[in-house]
């Protein structure tokens, strides 16, 4: 993918963590800025903090990612900065609409995003876990998962991290089929657990994706947070001290985590560059 020499590719990174400590910022940032590198790519980021600050990006950025965050997504409702968000939603939509808008807008949303933007277009029930999820955990892709661009050189399962009090089950599919968008992944099943499975990854539209698990994710921020007393603990009460044990083996896989931080944001990237050479073009 060749862009034409001295076009910079603008990011916006959308910041839902309310100020809250958490390695998910870092993350993306290294991911951006590494596979720039990688293509000699000139580009530039800009950081909007939405829940504090009410900052919201303008039109004018190639490519968007939405953060993960704390709290619930459902206690947001009529906030200043929740409907500055939503609205912000529906104007890159507007654009994307648009026959003549080049080029299209890309946006990646993540896990509270991913939630929000659920409760935004009504595609499923977003609702309170019955206990908390945190740790490594295979997720299982449907096939139109398979045919995502965003999930190739994936395994099935393949891992991801998953932090979240909150979940989306029970998908409308007549309206995701509306929306033209398409269900990519789920969690993992568990028939002797009475709950059913969450939406871990789905397609909105053709420049919309977002993913309840953490793509950004790398070992040396889930160890850290794995051998934290609380969230050891958090892991140990819902799935026993082997799976703990387990996850932290799991860091150390190439093919577990590491795996999924090295090609889902990056086949996301690829993909909305790949398009903006086009409408260059």
């Amino acid at each position: 993918m060749n862009l034409p020499k001295g076009t910079e590719i603008k990011v916006a990174i959308l910041d839902l963590y309310e100020g809250a400590a958490n390695q998910g910022m870092r993350c993306i940032k290294e991911i951006i800025e590494e596979w720039a590198d990688i293509h000699s790519y000139k580009l530039s980021y800009s950081t909007f903090d939405v829940r504090l600050k009410l900052e919201i990006p303008t039109i004018d950025f190639d490519i968007y990612i939405s953060s993960g965050g704390p709290g619930s997504p459902l206690e947001s409702k009529g906030t200043d900065w929740e409907n500055k968000y939503f609205k912000w939603i529906e104007t890159i939509e507007k654009w994307n609409n648009q026959p003549d808008m080049f080029p299209k807008k890309h946006v990646l949303f993540i896990c509270h995003s991913f939630q929000l933007a659920a409760k935004y277009y009504q595609i499923g029930n977003v609702c309170k876990r019955n206990s908390t999820a945190f740790g490594v955990f295979p997720i299982h892709m449907l096939e139109e998962g398979k045919q995502e661009i965003s999930f190739e050189g994936l395994n099935d399962p393949f891992y991801g991290v998953d932090s979240r009090d909150y979940q989306v089950i029970e998908p409308n599919h007549s309206k995701i089929r509306e929306m033209r968008g398409s269900i990519l992944a789920i969690e993992k099943h568990r028939p002797h657990v009475p709950f059913e499975r969450a939406i871990m990854a789905l397609r909105f539209n053709q420049y919309f994706i977002g993913t309840q698990f953490h793509p950004e994710a790398d070992p040396i921020g889930m160890l850290m947070y794995l051998q934290r007393e609380d969230k050891k603990k958090t892991v140990i009460e819902n799935h026993g001290e082997e799976k703990w044990r387990s996850m932290l083996e799991h860091l150390q896989d190439k093919e577990k985590i590491i795996w999924t931080h090295n090609h889902v944001i990056p086949n996301f990237l690829n993909h909305a560059v790949g398009e903006l050479v086009d409408a260059i073009q």
